[in-house]
């Protein structure tokens, strides 16, 4: 079992008092493991940029702890605060870099902060533009930047402290679909070679998909769902993390059939051949009236809606068939047709 490196314990967030008061956070629980990605996703004003702020203490929580690599974070002095700071850093939406310093003189600003020696510094920033490959680009300023660029000087300064977690909020919302993959890209392989423990914040379930382990859906400032992204892509649990997983929804109201059946695929190898193997192996033909499936490392997530022939032994010999196979399981779908 991983080692815990964030715990979040009864968190709770209030802005203002009385009557006006807005309840941000409520009753947050949640363990983040060490070296995992780990996704958190909501829509619009769920709660989720706050949830990551209280996490290094940028946002202050009402009540309830944030415990980050053994420390309760809201227990600690501003000086010791910041030192704890050093280790869990942030990675924002806007790239917020300095616009008068060039790349390397933006990732040399943490360690100037901390007053590391300037040659440590331009060597500690040099290693890590090398490592988002843009050492070419030392002297370019942000404005000389494309959005894919400043988010990797962002990245790399985020990482010049050698933090044990990188917090990502909203970092690919600003940038374009190939810009983004190449970002995710990046992190996922600085988990991988710097053991860096990743927290993604976004309402993209693009990029849940693409890189993290786990995922905590929040839904009005609560968590509604949490699991492996198998687990939460196979079989979603509440109204919002269906509508995460599978957003254009299927509508059966005029469907042209009498039985209509639910088929979700639960990381088996491949959900393709699974129509043409009921009309070889059985004779059965179905109607796919709907469909919403992915491929996650190669292995098959989603749900398919069938219609199944009219003919009630037919049906049945169906429904026989695909509840013989492994990783997917049926429910019926009630329909008046």
């Amino acid at each position: 079992m991983s080692k815990t490196i964030i715990q979040i314990e009864h968190l709770n967030k209030t802005f203002g008092t009385g009557a006006t008061a807005v309840h941000a956070l409520e009753d947050i629980n949640l363990d983040i493991h060490e070296g995992e990605i780990f996704g958190i996703i909501g829509l619009s004003g769920a709660g989720k940029s706050t949830l990551v702020r209280c996490m290094n203490m940028l946002e202050r929580p009402t009540s309830g702890s944030v415990i980050v690599d053994g420390q309760d974070m809201t227990k600690l002095k501003e000086k010791e605060l910041n030192k704890a700071r050093q280790s869990i850093s942030m990675v924002f939406q806007s790239f917020n870099l300095l616009m008068q310093r060039n790349a390397l003189d933006n990732i040399c600003f943490p360690l100037e902060l901390i007053g590391v020696k300037r040659s440590e510094a331009v060597a500690r920033a040099r290693e890590l533009l090398k490592i988002v490959g843009l050492e070419t680009r030392e002297k370019a300023y942000p404005a000389q930047m494309s959005g894919g660029q400043k988010q990797r000087v962002a990245i790399a300064r985020a990482l010049a402290t050698n933090p044990k977690v990188l917090l990502c909020d909203e970092a690919t919302s600003a940038l374009d679909p190939t810009t983004t993959l190449s970002i995710l890209e990046l992190l996922k392989e600085l988990n991988q070679k710097l053991g860096v423990t990743v927290v993604v914040i976004t309402h993209q379930m693009n990029v849940i998909e693409e890189i993290c382990h786990r995922v905590a859906i929040l839904d009005s400032g609560v968590v509604a769902e949490q699991g492996t992204v198998e687990e939460i892509f196979a079989n979603p649990q509440t109204d919002i993390g269906r509508k995460l997983v599978y957003p254009n929804g299927v509508q059966i109201d005029d469907l042209p059939t009498a039985r209509v059946i639910r088929v979700a695929f639960n990381g088996g190898s491949s959900y393709e051949p699974l129509i043409a193997s009921l009309a070889i192996d059985c004779g059965v033909k179905v109607n796919i009236l709907g469909a919403d499936t992915r491929n996650i490392d190669g292995k098959a997530f989603g749900t398919m809606l069938l219609g199944l022939p009219d003919d009630e032994k037919e049906a049945n010999k169906a429904i026989r068939y695909i509840q013989a196979q492994s990783d997917i399981t049926l429910e019926e779908v009630p329909f008046n047709g």
